[in-house]
């Protein structure tokens, strides 16, 4: 059959991804299947019994079957471009009410209740965003470098960032940092990653370490960035290098000397800085060095982080996520209060060897040591009976999910199509990232899902949503030629 263009119509066989939804099928029966690993001790029915988590997830599964069916079959792929906007207010009005009108849990306002059904409207933000961001960045003109493009695109990610971050749920939140990886394939300056890497590592330092620490690390890094930059890294060399030693002996010298035991090495430290600012300054003004004039803005935003990392710390995060924090800079040891779950997460993960204990014999899982293990500790059932062959491979999954969507996304050829895909990998990867660095002691628990395989509806829901919209825009392209 061929279209009125000419163009041959491409079968349904031909069309789908049929690898993107192979993996939504694995992940989802794997999710199933350590789903009801992770209760059957406690909840010992069959795994399809409603009166099961793992009942009620078989419930969730066959929802999303019809709500992919849905978007495959029903809905045009033409209309999600016009109606990202009413979808994306329609989602953020919902946001913001939930924080009136929803439930608490487990300290977070970000849940509405339905009798047994609960719906958290951050999940479906994700895709909301995703839609705004696709249709703005793919408009006739759009430049990312441009400052009032830039601005509008900040802005469509940050308002629901903020908004999930008022209902406590700072996990869900930082899901949007993941929406940097999609800019910088757009065009956007790798700086920016650069710049979100060294704030993460001054505020480290200046908790773990010391501010004096922080600041020379940032003048290090600030002046080798300019150096290079401006072909002089033999100025960095001779100059910045012994500068950069003598002041980290500076504190001990202070603290060996009774006349200069009084003063303040990071006073000392900032004063230089700021006294040889003013001529670096005004040789880049004669170059007409643009760089020079930013990586001063940047080293004095760093500094001003710095100063900022204690109130920050403080009187900004709620006192579990100072704990948590601490307990994963290993600030503070307390493996029976917040350091409970991750500790025995990983006996539950180290004790399943290579082939794990087998399925329904862990006795982590068993006897129930790790809390949340159907939801946000998954991760290490799998890891207690499949060992470190389970964990591969689901990985692997997760890995070759991502690479496809990326793939695919590469070869679309319309703009829409591709941001939409790398959004929708960005989400996932931030969700593997943060979910399996928490199991494992590498992030701290802020509570977030493991895509397709956690319990949950609002996650299966607003996940599979998300993928099977992207292989419906996928197919619309793909089924002529």
């Amino acid at each position: 059959m061929r279209s009125a263009g000419g163009f041959r119509n491409r079968g349904l066989a031909k069309t789908l991804d049929w690898w993107l939804i192979g993996c939504w099928a694995l992940l989802v029966c794997i999710g199933l299947t350590n789903i009801y690993a992770s209760i059957h001790s406690t909840e010992p029915e069959h795994i399809f019994a409603w009166s099961c988590r793992s009942g009620k997830q078989a419930v969730w599964i066959l929802t999303s079957i019809g709500i992919a069916g849905l978007i495959l079959f029903v809905i045009p792929p033409r209309a999600y471009e016009g109606l990202s906007l009413p979808i994306y207010i329609g989602v953020g009005l919902l946001l913001i009410s939930v924080i009136f009108l929803g439930i608490e849990v487990k300290g977070s306002r970000s849940w509405f209740a339905f009798g047994p059904i609960r719906f958290q409207p951050a999940e479906i933000s994700k895709i909301s965003t995703s839609l705004l961001l696709a249709t703005v960045m793919s408009q006739l003109g759009y430049k990312i470098r441009r400052w009032k493009d830039f601005i509008l695109t900040a802005l469509i990610i940050l308002i629901p960032m903020a908004i999930i971050v008022l209902q406590s749920e700072t996990g869900s939140a930082l899901v949007y940092v993941g929406f940097i990886f999609m800019l910088y394939r757009e065009g956007l300056s790798g700086w920016l990653i650069f710049l979100v890497g060294m704030a993460v590592l001054l505020f480290i330092l200046t908790l773990t370490v010391s501010p004096y620490v922080a600041v020379l690390t940032l003048a290090g890094v600030a002046s080798l960035c300019i150096c290079l930059y401006s072909r002089r890294l033999k100025w960095w060399l001779i100059i910045c290098v012994p500068l950069i030693v003598l002041f980290c002996f500076v504190p001990r010298i202070f603290g060996a000397v009774d006349a200069l035991s009084g003063i303040n090495p990071l006073w000392v430290l900032l004063g230089c800085i700021f006294l040889a600012l003013p001529f670096v300054a005004f040789q880049a003004f004669r170059e007409r060095n643009t760089f020079t004039h930013l990586g001063i803005l940047s080293f004095i935003a760093g500094v001003v982080l710095v100063f900022s990392a204690d109130f920050i710390f403080n009187d900004v995060l709620q006192d579990h996520q100072r704990k948590r924090i601490e307990v994963l800079l290993g600030m503070k040891e307390d493996p029976s209060g917040v350091g409970y779950n991750v500790n025995q997460s990983k006996i539950a993960i180290g004790s399943g060897g290579f082939f794990g204990k087998g399925y329904l014999n862990g006795t982590q899982t068993t006897y129930g040591f790790v809390p949340e293990q159907s939801t946000d500790f998954i991760f290490c059932t799998i890891g207690e009976e499949w060992g470190f062959f389970g964990c591969s491979l689901v990985i692997l999954l997760y890995v070759f999910l991502i690479w496809r969507l990326i793939y695919d996304a590469e070869r679309s050829r319309e703009a829409f199509t591709r941001i939409y895909g790398y959004c929708t990998a960005c989400c996932i990867f931030m969700h593997l990232f943060i979910n399996i660095g928490m199991t494992i002691g590498l992030m701290p628990v802020i509570g977030i899902p493991l895509p397709f395989v956690s319990y949950g509806g609002s996650s299966m829901w607003g996940f599979t949503a998300m993928l099977f919209i992207f292989i419906a825009l996928n197919r619309n392209e793909r089924k002529y030629f």
